[in-house]
């Protein structure tokens, strides 16, 4: 009987010790995947007027050339208020993809450039 018990008490705790080793991983990873991107935050179309409605985007010099990544739509939501009228300087951290011929960035981080 005692040895039943101890045998499922290692068994248990060696699982939860894999579990814990995983999760790490797949937290390591997910941040694995993101970029930075450092530029302009900005309005698509106010600012930019390459939209025609409004969209926070952050415009990034890549290889010499403008390169404008559009904020996920919670991102849009939370931060637009701040740069629809005008533009800042900032380090946006998130992952990337790409929709309709659009890169996309999941915002995970914000932060405006120390002036």
């Amino acid at each position: 009987m005692y040895r039943v018990m101890i045998a499922l008490f290692v068994g248990l705790a060696g699982l939860a010790l894999t579990s814990g080793v995983a999760a790490e991983d797949k937290k390591s990873d997910k941040k694995a995947d993101e970029k930075v991107l450092k530029g302009s935050v900005c309005c698509a179309k106010c600012e930019l007027g390459v939209a025609d409605k409004c969209a926070t985007v952050i415009k990034v010099k890549e290889n010499g050339k403008d390169v404008v990544y559009y904020f996920d739509a919670e991102a849009n939501k939370k931060h637009h208020s701040d740069y629809c009228k005008g533009s800042a300087e900032c380090t946006v951290k998130g992952k990337i993809s790409e929709k309709d011929g659009k890169k996309i960035v999941t915002v995970s981080s914000l932060e405006k450039a120390k002036k």
